[in-house]
Order: structure tokens, then sequence, then C-alpha cells
């Protein structure tokens, strides 16, 4: 293993703007807006404010889930948070999310509108609200929260350590790719363990939990993030393959991860939905996307 020995670690850090690194633009150590911007507002009770990366994925596949169930309630409009180009930073989806992450839901169907952030948060609230993809009996009922929390702390590993370093950062070091590499083996190895014999990961229903997690490690094994899908060797998980191929399968879920997409085929990208006959229409053709 080779081990880089030219940086020791300062008595004080300071904050270099230039660090280098594909999101160095976006990445500051303060929280709170850069600018003044009121975000839109459409006409359904639900407003999400979000950009088509797994976390925001989770949400718009809920929601065209819910929907595709009968749950009229929750129509929605998906408005296009550009997170290259610092919308998260605005003061709008600030007061939204005082995080600054995306995805940001505002649901203005309560007296007073509720503001949602965390993408688990705003899953559990979604199946809570509806009563849908989230079990009433309470053992099966925790497993689902289990895996939707598991999710939650698994993510950072993945994304933030794994992605970061093999697919980011401006400069490879092996121990850092090394580490974090053996952690995400571990997580898929965890994932396709428990569905060997498990249709889903709860068990026999299909819930938040899958809905979470599938557009992370979905993702990773069909290597649509960070190109790693050989390097990682997916093809030894073969029961996290079958959940993965099942759930890409669904109608629901097709369109979900279609919507606030701005790259790839044109066919697969819904910056902005409105209404269920967006996906034919494609708003992006007919409106500009906000933050353009």
């Amino acid at each position: 293993m080779t081990a880089s020995t030219d940086y020791t670690p300062p008595k004080v850090w300071t904050w270099d703007k230039a660090n280098g690194g594909e999101f160095a633009n976006i990445n500051r150590p303060i929280s709170g807006p850069t600018h003044d911007k009121v975000l839109p507002v459409g006409r359904h009770p639900l407003q999400l404010y979000s950009m088509a990366t797994p976390n925001g994925v989770k949400v718009t596949i809920m929601l065209e889930e819910l929907l595709a169930a009968g749950h009229a309630g929750a129509e929605y409009d998906a408005w296009l948070i550009r997170i290259n180009a610092g919308d998260q930073f605005g003061s709008g989806f600030v007061e939204i999310n005082p995080n600054s992450k995306i995805p940001a839901l505002l649901d203005r169907s309560t007296a007073k509108p509720i503001r949602l952030f965390e993408s688990g948060s705003i899953l559990l609230y979604l199946a809570e609200k509806f009563g849908a993809f989230l079990p009433k009996d309470i053992a099966t009922r925790t497993e689902t929260l289990n895996w939707l929390f598991w999710q939650m702390g698994s993510g950072p590993y993945l994304g933030g350590g794994f992605g970061h370093f093999y697919a980011y950062a401006p400069k490879k070091f092996e121990y850092a790719i090394d580490r974090f590499t053996m952690e995400v083996k571990r997580q898929l190895d965890v994932l396709d363990r428990r569905l060997a014999d498990n249709e889903y990961l709860a068990g026999q229903d299909y819930t938040i939990a899958d809905i979470a997690v599938f557009p992370w490690y979905g993702a990773l094994l069909k290597g649509t993030i960070y190109g790693a899908a050989e390097f990682l060797s997916v093809h030894e998980y073969r029961h996290l393959q079958r959940w993965v191929d099942a759930i890409a399968a669904r109608p629901a879920v097709k369109r979900g991860r279609m919507v606030n997409r701005t790259w790839g085929e044109p066919s697969e990208q819904l910056h902005e939905r409105h209404e269920a006959s967006d996906f034919d229409t494609k708003t992006q053709d007919r409106m500009p996307a906000s933050g353009a």
C-alpha cells in the first residue's frame, strides 16, 4: 500500500475554498442562504423541491407509487433544484431545509404548511399520511424501519465515502478507496444475505425500506452511479440483483426515476413534474426548468 506523507493536519483547520473535487464550488463549512430566491409554488398540496440524485429519487418513486395505488391526495409539483448551481442555498429552500440538501417537501394540505427534509423522514411522513407502504403489524413495521434507518446510516459511507474518493476526489488515495470499498462490499453482502430468503427487505411486503434502498444500491449495481459495478464485482450479489431488477420493472419506479432528472437520455428526463400527463409531453420541452 502506498501512503501519502506530505500532509500533516494543522493545529487549527481553516477553510480552503480551492480544495478541489467535483463539488468544491458548493461545499462550505457554514450554513444559511447565500442569496435571496423565492421558491415557485404549484397548485397541488405537495410541493417537492429536488433533483434526481438517489436521495431525491426516493421521494419521487414514493409519490408515484402512492398515485399508482390510488391515493389522489399524493398529486404533487416537482420543482428542479440544481445543486451544482447552488439552488439549495437560496433563501426559500433554506427556509424549508436549513441543512441545504435535497430533497425538501412542503405539505400545504394542512392548516399550517408542514416542512419536511431528510429523505427518510419524508418517506415515513408520506407512508403514515396515506397509510401505505408501511405495514401496520408491529413486527413487520419495525423490520421496515430497521432497514429504512439502515439505509440512512449506510448511505454516507456509500456516497460521501466510496463515491467521493473513487469517483470525485481530485486525487486518488489507495487507503481511502480501500477503506470505503471494504465497507460498501460489506453493505452489499448484508443486503444479499437478507434478500436470499425474503422477497423484499421487510419480508413479503414492498415498503418504504425498498423505496429508500433501491435508488442507491440499484444504481450502484447497474453502474449508473460512480461507474464502479465492475470494480465492486456486483455480479456476485445475485439475490440483490434479483431484487433490483424486480423493483426497476415497476411502472411507478420508472416514472419516479425520471422526475427532476437532467442527465442521460432525453427520453429518461422530466425536469419538472406538475401533472401525470407531463410524462408524455415532457415539461422540459415546453417550459424552462427552475434554476436554469
